[in-house]
């Protein structure tokens, strides 16, 4: 039987055969991108010419372990790609994003790039989003008017919903890259990605949330039977 992490690696090399010399390239985060990154530096050590943008602290360390060369979105604000994983998909390309805390910076790379990959074992290809968790990046100052305005959107939407404040391994609050708090919706299935995502971005104390949708431009998934396309 192919465990996950072996399914998680495969669909990171087949989306590695799509990164060409002289490409500026998106660099996700997450235990799928891990995969990514140690084949990445498998072929810049063998001759590939790229330079990466990380998109998180975590995955700027290992590339550079890797010998990844990477820059910034400051000095290369335009991509070919980006590569990353997601929490789930469906088969709209529609993402849930933000289970390893770095959906901000994973939006604005992917925003910044001419195509977007998703990388994902089997199991995170779902009929309709919402079985995890969506996270929620917001600021710390009016904290409870944000919960509270995330609530009274979700009832516009007639959707139930449970917020819980993400914490760290060590039981602190959970902060990210930027320096925000996540709060984890629980929302069971989401019947209005689209709705959802623009209810969201419009209230203040959201820095930003974890639907993506229409930035993924294709998916690789990895299954015990093969590897499959959508959208390429």
């Amino acid at each position: 039987m192919t465990d996950t992490d072996d399914l998680k690696r495969q669909a990171a090399l087949a989306a590695l055969e799509h990164v060409e010399s002289g490409m500026k390239l998106g660099i996700g985060t997450g235990s799928t991108a891990v995969h990514l990154v140690r084949g990445l530096g498998e072929r810049v050590r063998a001759g590939l010419d790229i330079v990466g943008v990380p998109t998180s602290e975590r995955t700027a360390k290992l590339a550079r372990e890797e010998g990844i060369p990477l820059t910034t979105l400051d000095e290369t604000p335009h991509l070919d790609l980006t590569i990353d994983g997601a929490d789930e998909l469906d088969r709209s390309l529609q993402l849930i994003k933000g289970g390893g805390g770095a959906l901000l910076r994973e939006k604005i790379v992917a925003a910044a790039s001419d195509r977007m990959i998703v990388i994902a074992d089997g199991s995170k290809l779902v009929d309709r989003l919402g079985a995890f968790p969506l996270p929620i990046e917001v600021n710390h100052f009016g904290l409870g008017a944000t919960l509270l305005a995330i609530e009274a959107a979700s009832r516009r939407l007639d959707q139930q919903v449970t917020l819980k404040r993400r914490v760290a391994a060590d039981g602190a609050p959970f902060v990210t890259d930027g320096g925000h708090a996540i709060i984890d919706a629980s929302f069971g299935l989401i019947r209005e990605p689209e709705a959802m995502s623009l209810a969201l971005a419009a209230i203040p104390g959201v820095v930003e949330h974890g639907l993506f949708i229409g930035l993924a431009t294709a998916a690789v998934i990895a299954r015990p039977d093969g590897v499959v396309w959508l959208g390429a």
